[in-house]
This record gives C-alpha cells, sequence and structure tokens, in this order.
C-alpha cells in the first residue's frame, strides 16, 4: 500500500471504495459534498485518519464547484456541507477536526477575491491529508521501537493504509518494525460484523508480505491463555481524557490483555485526540441491523430478531499501556501535556 488512499485530481476525489476489496480494487471518483456523505455513511470511506480527509476533501469539492458571488455565499455553502458530512458518522472526532481546521481557516481570511478562497480550501484540505501521511510514518517509527525481533502482534479492526491516507497507525508500527528488518507476525482479528480484519487488514499485510494469521474475534482468549501473542497494538476512533474509543471489540481484547500480562498500545495521530471531554460525552455510533443479521447480503439469523449493533466500544485508559502519536510514546497518565 504504497500509494495514497485518497488523493485530489483536478475538483474530484478519487479514493478507494473500501466495500469492494479484497476481491477488487474500484477506484471512486467523487465530484460532490453529498458523494462524500453517501461514501462515508456506506463505508466505502472509513478509518478514523481517513474519515478526517474525507471531509476536508468535502469541503473543498464544494468549494470547487460553488457557484456562489460573494465570500457570504460561499462560506454559507460550506457551513452546510459541514453539517451534511457532520451527520455521517457522530464517533470518529477526526471527522469533526478537519471540518473545524478548515472553517476557522477561512473564517480568518480577509481575502474576498473567491478563487483565492477556493485555492485556500483545497490547499488546506490537500495539507491535512499530506500531514496525516507523515504523522503516520512518525507513528511507525516510535512505535516500531516498542516491537522487538520475533514479536507476535495481534491487532484489531484494520488501522493500515486503507485507513488513513497512507502507511497506517497501528499496521504502521507493524510496517516501520518488519521495515527495519525484525522477524514478526500478525494476528488479525475478523473483526464482526464488517470484518475490516478478514478483508482489509490481511490484505494489506499479504501485500507487504509481513506474516499474518486471520482468527474469528472469539478466540481472541484462547490466543492469549496458549501464550500465542505478546503485543498488542490498536488504532482508535476517538482518544478522550479517561478512555480510548475505538472498534467493538477492543474493550474486550483490553481486558484479556491485562489478565495476561500482555503490553497492549494504542497508535493514533493527535488529530485523534479530544482530551478536552470524556466518555461519557461521546456518541457511540449504531448501525443497521443487517450488519448482524446477514452476511454478504445473506440472513443468518431468523427474520426479526432484535439486534444491538454497536460500531464502537469505551476501553478505560487503566487497560492501555502506551499511546503512539507522531509526538512520540506517552503512558495515559501523561496524556494531559498534550492538551
Amino acid at each position: 500500500m504504497n500509494k495514497r488512499t485518497i488523493e485530489w485530481k483536478n475538483g474530484k476525489v478519487r479514493t478507494i471504495d473500501q466495500t469492494k476489496l479484497p476481491h477488487e480494487q474500484v477506484i471512486l471518483e467523487i465530484t460532490s459534498c453529498r458523494e462524500m456523505a453517501e461514501a462515508i455513511k456506506t463505508m466505502k470511506i472509513r478509518g478514523a485518519p481517513l474519515l478526517g480527509a474525507a471531509a476536508a476533501y468535502a469541503l473543498a469539492l464544494k468549494a470547487y464547484h460553488s457557484k456562489a458571488k460573494t465570500k457570504e455565499q460561499l462560506l454559507k455553502e460550506l457551513e452546510e456541507c459541514a453539517e451534511t458530512i457532520r451527520k455521517t458518522r457522530p464517533t470518529a472526532v477526526n471527522l469533526f477536526w478537519a471540518i473545524d481546521q478548515i472553517l476557522e481557516k477561512i473564517s480568518n481570511v480577509k481575502e474576498t477575491n473567491l478563487n483565492d478562497i477556493v485555492r485556500l480550501v483545497v490547499e488546506e484540505a490537500n495539507r491535512i491529508a499530506d500531514d496525516d501521511v507523515e504523522a503516520n510514518r512518525k507513528i511507525g517509527e516510535y512505535g516500531a521501537s516498542l516491537i522487538r525481533d520475533g514479536d507476535v502482534i495481534l491487532t484489531h479492526c484494520n488501522a493500515g493504509a486503507l485507513a488513513t491516507v497512507g502507511y497506517g497507525t497501528a499496521l504502521g508500527v507493524i510496517r516501520a518494525a518488519w521495515e527495519q528488518g525484525k522477524k514478526i507476525r500478525v494476528i488479525a482479528t475478523e473483526t464482526r460484523p464488517k470484518l475490516q480484519g478478514a478483508r482489509l487488514t490481511t490484505y494489506e499485510l499479504m501485500e507487504e508480505g509481513i506474516p499474518v494469521t486471520l482468527i474469528t474475534d472469539n478466540m481472541v482468549g484462547y490466543i492469549m491463555y496458549r501464550k500465542l501473542v505478546n503485543k498488542i497494538v490498536v488504532g482508535a476512533d476517538r482518544i478522550v481524557s479517561d478512555a480510548v474509543i475505538n472498534k467493538i471489540g477492543t474493550y474486550t481484547i483490553a481486558v484479556l490483555a491485562k489478565e495476561h500480562k500482555i503490553p497492549f498500545y494504542v497508535a493514533a495521530p493527535t488529530s485523534t485526540f479530544d482530551l478536552k471531554h470524556s466518555s461519557k460525552e461521546v456518541t457511540i455510533e449504531e448501525r443497521k441491523p443487517d450488519e448482524v443479521t446477514c452476511v454478504f447480503g445473506k440472513p443468518i439469523a431468523p427474520k426479526g430478531v432484535k439486534v444491538l449493533n454497536p460500531a464502537f466500544d469505551i476501553t478505560p485508559l487503566e487497560y492501555v499501556d502506551a499511546i503512539i502519536c507522531e509526538k512520540g510514546i506517552f503512558k495515559p497518565r501523561d496524556l494531559k501535556n498534550l492538551g
């Protein structure tokens, strides 16, 4: 995965349709804010850092194709686009962060020439994307220092290049360790119900030639009990003052890791940090029942059964050994220094 997952091309955004992987590589060409919102809702675009870049590019598309005659009209259109994107997925903070970055940038500009404002929005979106790649590489560099030759690393969901603009967070750590010549192996959970681990993480690792073994989510305890893993690295969709919010199943893994004395690390850029809020203030996204009752469109449960389908869970910081970001490696108690 050396190519970028998302990029701006002459008024269009090109990105991988992640619902088609691993069997097809389909490139989406998105030309409007509404198309971007739909791609995010349907998880054709997913992964917290990538959602940040996608949100930024949604505003860039709105600005680039706008017919506004005044700065005020353009700003109103951008606010409307921002609201549309904010409503797509409520948990991953990068999406909101990127929107705020761009809106704040242009609100402070005194320039009234519309072409210059449009150019600024596009440049800012590209900067957010560029910064994500650089942050991920630094995360990989710092995180690789925690990985030893011979380690077997368990990871959950997909926090690789596909979940970011490029390189990856949790998989960035693994990738960097591998590039340093460390002989490591990876155990990837399938990650029900959307199977991001089975479809995406194994796909990325196999492309890199990194040894990977796929397990079902309910094998995690067995793997730890048999001492088949000695490090855990996951990503995050939001890091608040008292917890890590990540893909459903992360909390279970963290509790088991603590019981089995296995280091549990979280890798995420500072754009994922939301340290002014606590876990009680975070909205956990509830997704459609058919993600649980069906597999690839085929029903597997009785019709009408009640379903609980939260996309994320909450892992208290007491279960986290360290958080790896582009500024270094931090103990949870030291996060306040990043606020």
